[in-house]
């Protein structure tokens, strides 16, 4: 349902969401979370949204975020020569911040903001990401709306993370140079919001030990159980499903590591298993996977075709943060799923019940092989999973727990007008 203006009641919000990419088409973990819990919210209150067009090409979404936003401000990401990057490099590292979000800042961005906001009166600005944070600078400074920041991973841990499997030294050192200024500039600049919401209890730790005077809540990631019914299982051949960002580098690196140190483990095993590798932009060392039933795809415009030709998910990531959506996306389908530790770190799942957790070659191939054989551990799995995902990680479930923050951190706005 679209919210207009002249549709919305006096306890309609106006809320401006704030991300990097704007969220159409919803291809990748954080645009999915990003587009399902906007659309939710646009149900009942006003929204607005401002963020890059991933590619200009991309430009043909717009017109679809705006069915059911009040506004959208779509701007193209500057692509600037290194050189010309330069000086603004320089200011962020001596101003302590991490040098990276130079990649993200746009003037254009920080002015189309300052404009809507002094044209439009939120109630709450909402930031995803904290490499977006800077752009709160870019509200008036007598604005009155509430801000929140919310933290899909702790970026900090997360590229300390990458810096573990990075094979190229210098993006290695550079992983690790972005953690360390993180460490120090994350929970600090997090002062500067009224709320910080993280996407799961484990990272919301990580934040409070990092600055215990910030007000965190946790809103999970999530999955459309209504539109991701769980498919019958129609594939006799045993086949495998490995979903994710490839150029995102843990993504890329599981692929690698499940492809060469798991795989011929469970072919010793199962000799016909296939596997198919799907994810937008594969980097070279992951296109050269393909052949001898490893299928790399690269972006494809709906991913339940692949989970209807598998029997098993596998989710090898060795790096990375915040909690993944494929996961509860396998879950609601009726895929089992094979994880090591880090890929489903921060959901509220038991090893053997939920799925099965492994995180050595042996170990995750002999669980993969005990899933591609024995029917009632399997059937158990998708069950319980399935029970799981409807109860506690629905996007509906999901967004009433935003709606009940917006509610909670306007209420003392409103109480001093009434004073």
């Amino acid at each position: 349902m679209s919210i207009r203006g002249a549709e919305c009641g006096e306890d309609n919000m106006r809320i401006l969401f704030i991300t990097d990419y704007l969220p159409y088409p919803p291809i990748t973990g954080d645009l999915i979370r990003n587009y399902n819990l906007i659309r939710r919210v646009a149900r009942q209150h006003q929204v607005w949204l401002a963020g890059f067009l991933p590619t200009p090409d991309e430009a043909e979404g717009v017109s679809y975020l705006q069915a059911f936003c009040h506004g959208v401000e779509a701007v193209s990401l500057p692509r600037r020569h290194k050189l010309a990057r330069l000086p603004g490099l320089l200011r962020y590292i001596s101003a302590g911040i991490p040098f990276d979000f130079e990649f993200l800042h746009s003037q254009e961005l920080a002015d189309r903001i300052r404009r809507l906001a002094f044209t439009v009166d939120f109630d709450i600005v909402q930031i995803e990401q904290s490499r977006m944070a800077l752009y709160l600078e870019a509200l008036p400074p007598d604005a009155h709306s509430r801000s929140i920041l919310v933290f899909h991973n702790i970026a900090a841990y997360q590229y300390d993370r990458i810096s573990h499997i990075e094979l190229k030294p210098a993006r290695r050192v550079r992983a690790w140079l972005h953690s360390r200024m993180l460490h120090r500039w994350e929970p600090r600049y997090a002062e500067q919001f009224d709320r910080c919401i993280t996407v799961s209890e484990v990272d919301r730790g990580l934040l409070m030990k990092a600055n215990p005077r910030l007000k965190v809540d946790v809103v999970p990631n999530g999955v459309d159980t209504q539109i991701y019914q769980p498919l019958p299982l129609e594939n006799t051949q045993p086949a495998l499903l490995l979903i994710g960002n490839m150029s995102y580098a843990p993504c890329a690196d599981g692929a690698l590591w499940f492809c060469n140190q798991v795989l011929p483990r469970i072919r010793r095993v199962l000799g016909e298993v296939e596997v198919w590798i799907v994810g937008v932009s594969p980097p070279p060392e992951v296109v050269r996977l393909s052949g001898d039933g490893v299928h790399v795809t690269g972006r494809v415009e709906d991913v339940v075709p692949y989970y209807r030709r598998s029997a098993v998910s596998v989710v090898p990531l060795r790096a990375g943060g915040g909690t993944r959506l494929k996961i509860l996306e396998a879950m609601a389908l009726g895929r089992p799923v094979v994880s090591t530790s880090i890929g489903c770190e921060g959901l509220d799942v038991e090893d053997g019940r939920h799925l099965l957790i492994a995180d050595d070659p042996e170990c995750f191939a002999e669980r993969t092989v005990r899933l591609l054989t024995d029917k009632a551990l399997y059937r158990r799995l998708v069950t319980e999973a399935r029970w799981l995902v409807e109860a506690k990680y629905d996007w509906d479930v999901i967004a009433e727990q935003l709606l009940s923050i917006y509610s909670e951190i306007t209420r003392p706005l409103e109480s001093k007008e009434r004073q």
